[in-house]
């Protein structure tokens, strides 16, 4: 009998997968032929969303930005990257296959599912010994189960017309290598003086054996991703680190709680880095800046939290590394990894290519290996998850999708309250001029109560309805989407006045209150 939480957890993951393909904002990948496991299409809104997505974080964490620039590089590498980096040998999960009906399993997950206790970072051998202590069996047909081993994640191509070692290639696990091997090319071209970052957001790929849970656990995903370098010397010389930065509270797990059996605590950065719980500014820093990211695009503070992993968690190439993760409704999920990955990966790149990656220092007149002191990875489709369930909302009388007004799909939606008397015209026009500036939904179908509920479950924050009043004197009326409230505005203030909504330079309710008064 399934426990309760996986019953909650299937159940709310169905509805949710749902609601996205009835709304338009993700498919399940070549449905009409029966699905294709792990791999998920955007439709109209999802694309929207997730192209809000990858913008807004672009733009915080580039284009704002003097000391950071970004590449596109490509998603195919030869074999010798991969070797390079340690994929080959160490991107690996544990494997069980039931002897009876051949399915294939992650076995920590299938422990995770089957006994309901965490198992990051745990070794072959104590997956053997956990399945083999409480005689786990396979969920679909309850037959007996191989023992671990380890797979490979990277899913495997041939290059040119022969299939054979000097061939071999990789599609890309991640997207951090490439940064990687442009290191050298990217900072003399930008001539880029440390500390400085290169940023990226592209599509990795990974051969999942248990692909789960919609989009938090895919084969195919887009990642945002930045490698931080710094000067071995300076990890603890962070020219950003503001007051409002070092006062920024968040909710800290690190991993001596973990290992206490303690609850997350909220504390600020500033006490996170005096306490040494967070070993270097750097990383403090860059954590604190994305956490803040999630919290200014609208997602519930206490639903976040920054988890430290434990010594047997950490990667191959990791001195340090904190998840953020999202209270899920079953149950707290990575959504954010940051991890401190030294000078491994330019050393191993080094050795294997025979090329010098060195920075020259002109401080001291000599060549150093910078430090990926932070390297803030983040999963689109997982931010697009977080952002998506953290805004659903079932009130008594309506599903409401309560996105930040800048990732939701459309800005605006324009009804004439009836189509005639020259109404849809003029409604016509005004959706016309909005779609200069943001993306706009023209709708005169229904009811204007059945279009509004329409606009609230995609999470159009504004509605404007024309009516006859706005043939008089030129004024519309616009509704608010969380709070339903409405106001009349003039048409020639209509663009300015979404716009400082959108952008949070004015709330609804001042807006109301200031032309109420102009208007009476």
């Amino acid at each position: 009998m399934e426990k309760k939480e996986e019953k909650l957890k299937k159940s709310f993951i169905e509805k949710i997968a749902r609601f996205c393909k009835e709304k338009g904002f993700v498919f399940p990948c070549c449905e009409i032929y029966g699905g294709f496991s792990g791999f998920y299409d955007y439709g109209p809104l999802g694309a929207e969303l997730k192209k809000n997505i990858k913008d807004l974080w672009w733009e915080e964490f580039v284009r704002k930005r003097d000391d950071i620039v970004g590449i596109d590089a490509c998603t195919i590498n030869p074999f010798v990257l991969w070797k390079a980096s340690g994929h080959v040998d160490s991107f690996t999960d544990p494997l069980v296959e039931c002897r009876k009906c051949k399915k294939r399993f992650r076995a920590d997950s299938l422990i995770e599912d089957s006994l309901g206790i965490a198992v990051d970072g745990i070794t072959i051998e104590q997956v053997n010994e956990i399945i083999a202590k409480h005689s786990l069996r396979c969920p679909s047909c309850k037959g007996e189960l191989t023992s671990a081993r380890t797979f490979n994640l990277m899913f495997k191509t041939y290059v040119g017309a022969v299939e054979d070692q000097s061939s071999l290639a990789f599609l890309r696990p991640e997207t951090a290598q490439l940064i990687f091997t442009n290191f050298k090319f990217v900072q003399k071209a930008a001539r880029l003086k440390l500390p400085f970052g290169i940023a990226q957001i592209g599509r990795a790929y990974r051969n999942e054996i248990s692909p789960r849970d919609f989009l938090f656990r895919m084969r195919e995903f887009e990642q945002m991703e930045i490698e931080y370098f710094v000067h071995p010397d300076k990890l603890n010389q962070c020219p950003y680190l503001t007051k409002e930065l070092l006062d920024f509270e968040m909710n800290i797990y690190s991993a001596e709680m973990q290992e206490k059996g303690e609850e997350h605590r909220k504390m600020s950065l500033r006490e996170a880095l005096e306490k040494g719980i967070i070993s270097t500014a750097w990383h403090g820093y860059w954590l604190a800046l994305v956490y803040k990211w999630f919290i200014e695009l609208g997602v519930n503070p206490e639903k976040l939290r920054a988890r430290q992993h434990l010594k047997e968690e950490l990667s191959h190439y990791a001195l340090e590394t904190w998840d953020i993760e999202y209270r899920f409704p079953f149950g707290w999920k990575e959504i954010h990894g940051m991890a401190n990955r030294t000078d491994y990966d330019l050393k191993q790149h080094m050795k294997f290519s025979g090329k010098d990656l060195s920075y020259f220092d002109e401080e001291t007149g000599k060549k150093i290996l910078p430090y990926v002191v932070a390297e803030p990875s983040q999963g689109v489709d997982r931010a697009f998850l977080v952002f998506l369930i953290d805004a659903y909302t079932e009130e008594e009388d309506r599903v409401v999708l309560k996105l930040h007004p800048k990732l939701a799909p459309y800005k605006v939606a324009v009804f004439p309250l009836v189509k005639r008397d020259k109404l849809d015209e003029k409604a016509k026009q005004i959706h016309e001029l909005l779609k200069k500036h943001f993306t706009s939904f023209y709708d005169e179908k229904g009811s204007i109560g059945r279009r509004y509920a329409r606009q609230d479950e995609i999470g159009t924050p504004f509605c404007i309805t024309i009516d006859y009043q706005t043939l008089e004197d030129n004024t519309v009326t616009i509704r608010e989407r969380d709070t339903k409230k409405q106001v009349r505005v003039k048409i020639s203030e209509l663009v300015e006045i979404i716009s400082k909504l959108i952008e949070g330079e004015i709330k609804f309710e001042e807006i109301t209150s200031e032309l109420l008064e102009g208007n009476a």
